[in-house]
């Protein structure tokens, strides 16, 4: 984690965190064609080293239940993976909030209220979106893997992660607009990374633990698969 990130997550206030894919966003960039004629780039370039780092950090203020450190970190990915304007980010910032401390406790979590704050996040990237996107689909299938991912935490942490990277292919295919084969090297880094971030906190949420560098680069290992696909007709 690098030096500013962890200042951020120390001084913050004293389940599971938002995908974050790079969907069909925009707002797109047009650029000529042959013969004069008008193309929409339909993915955003974005650095899978610092988004990585960014949302390896999301998920520490997350299990610490540090929520200010968790806004801020937040404004920032979804700034810089989405760029959404200042207005648009800090909505979404709260509606990722809204939705992540619903879903947080456990057991007495509101997956209902987590999915309808997810749906009004997956709403303010629709306009800037590419291709069909339906803001409740989006949010279902992200809770989904929440859910498949907390269960697999509290109750199988002994099985592999097979269902999770099911779950985490679909939600990455709908929102990318391609096929599963494409994202599921990406959804299986993405699990991996869990599976270390579920040990650290097992563990007791040690920031000086070498989890968080191994689940770190996992993060990175799958945000550059989705950059190496997102472009992929």
């Amino acid at each position: 984690m690098d030096g500013s990130l962890e200042q951020t997550i120390r001084h913050g206030r004293d389940g599971r965190v938002s995908g974050l894919p790079v969907p069909r966003l925009g707002p797109p960039r047009r650029a000529r064609g042959l013969r004069g004629r008008r193309r929409v780039e339909p993915h955003r370039p974005f650095d899978p080293q610092r988004v990585g780092q960014l949302e390896s950090s999301l998920w520490i203020a997350y299990y610490r239940r540090e929520w200010v450190a968790f806004v801020r970190v937040a404004v920032v990915v979804i700034r810089r993976l989405l760029g959404l304007s200042w207005p648009s980010t800090l909505r979404a910032s709260w509606y990722l909030l809204r939705a992540t401390r619903r879903w947080a406790p456990c057991p007495d979590n509101d997956p209902v209220a987590a999915r309808l704050a997810m749906e009004r996040f997956y709403r303010l990237l629709k306009p800037h979106n590419n291709g069909p996107f339906d803001p409740a689909e989006a949010a279902r299938l992200e809770v989904e893997w929440w859910r498949v991912h907390r269960r697999h935490q509290h109750k199988h942490p002994d099985t592999d992660e097979r269902a999770l990277v099911d779950a985490l292919a679909a939600f990455y295919a709908y929102a990318l607009g391609l096929p599963d084969r494409a994202v599921r090297p990406a959804a299986e880094e993405r699990a991996l990374a869990m599976r270390y971030c579920d040990q650290w906190v097992q563990a007791g949420c040690d920031l000086r633990s070498s989890l968080i560098a191994q689940k770190r680069a996992a993060l990175v290992r799958s945000y550059t698969g989705l950059l190496a696909v997102v472009g992929q007709p």
